[in-house]
């Protein structure tokens, strides 16, 4: 053996496990330079960080070695993007946006949330991270965790609560570009919560970052399902298919009486789901409990219940629609 391969024998000796098993290559440059060369697929950013920290201590220090340099590869990551829209405000889209990506996590997807709905930013309330603002690495923003498995980026992360954002569409639009073209990690799939209507941030969603497909929520009343039309012949133009609708707010159970009433009336998605061709991913019920656990940073889906097994069954739709691209 060279004296060059005892000392690159050496140096992997002292490397950590995780290290040893995904080594690719190690060799002392001239001038005692290390060099080496991990295998960090499927790794997120947090483990890719402390592989690359555990190197640097293992080998700093040893005999010949001056500096150490680090080379992390894996495959480039297939990152789908699910557009969750509607036509106007005031349905629940955020509400089921969280849900959906929550209960995507527990079935091993590897899920991140985009709020997109620049001006009226919820999603770090509905998650639980309020008040953690992102960090920045390589000049890109990198997502805040949040307890349900679930990372997030967001406008309400990066501005001071209560200001209002007053912003024209071209920065509005660009700021919609940083939160998409993060340092995601190992992040497959990225749920886009988008403003209600049809606007600047929507165009900019379809012309540069073109979704793999988008989920309409609507309630079942009639004024909410004209504009879910037009909110669904924006995808249309802009040639994502629609994976299906949700029905929000589909029924109220009374918890004194448990009589079911139907405030904002009943099965008008489905109807609509059907008269366009389009697949109904399901119902999610009105429901004191969703609203209470929502405002309280708990994620229904999170749970067990009603609530939970209704956001459940939406998710494991769009699962499959996805595993059938």
């Amino acid at each position: 053996m060279s004296e060059a391969d005892a000392v690159t024998e050496r140096l992997k000796a002292v490397l950590p496990p995780l290290a040893r098993a995904r080594l690719q290559s190690l060799r002392l440059a001239e001038g005692g330079t290390a060099i080496v060369v991990l295998d960090a697929a499927g790794l997120d950013t947090l483990e890719r960080e402390r592989l690359e920290q555990a190197v640097n201590e293992a080998l700093a220090g040893q005999a010949g070695v001056s500096a150490v340099r680090v080379a992390l590869m894996a495959d480039k990551v297939r990152r789908r993007i699910i557009a969750v829209g509607s036509g106007k405000g005031g349905v629940g889209k955020s509400t089921v946006s969280t849900n959906i990506a929550v209960a995507l996590a527990r079935m091993g997807r590897k899920v991140g949330l985009v709020d997109a709905d620049i001006y009226g930013p919820s999603q770090p309330r509905l998650l639980g991270n309020e008040g953690i603002k992102p960090q920045a690495r390589d000049n890109k923003l990198v997502p805040v965790p949040s307890e349900w498995g679930v990372p997030l980026l967001s406008m309400g992360q990066l501005i001071e609560p209560g200001k209002a954002i007053a912003w024209r569409g071209p920065m509005a639009s660009n700021a919609l570009g940083q939160l998409i073209d993060a340092d995601w990690g190992a992040i497959d799939t990225l749920i886009v919560d988008l403003p209600p209507g049809t606007g600047d941030v929507q165009l900019t969603m379809l012309q540069r970052h073109k979704p793999t497909g988008a989920v309409i929520v609507s309630t079942p009343q009639d004024l909410a399902l004209i504009d879910a039309r037009r909110a669904i012949q924006l995808f249309g133009v802009g040639e994502v298919p629609v994976i299906g609708m949700v029905e929000n707010m589909a029924g109220y159970a009374c918890p004194h009486c448990g009589k079911v009433s139907d405030p904002f009336g009943s099965g008008g998605t489905e109807a609509a789901a059907k008269e366009l061709g389009l697949p109904f991913l399901g119902r999610i019920p009105l429901q004191m409990a969703i609203r209470e656990a929502s405002d309280a940073g708990q994620p229904p889906a999170a749970g067990e219940g009603e609530g939970a097994a209704a956001f459940e069954a939406v998710a494991r739709r769009i699962a499959t629609w996805l595993d059938n691209q």
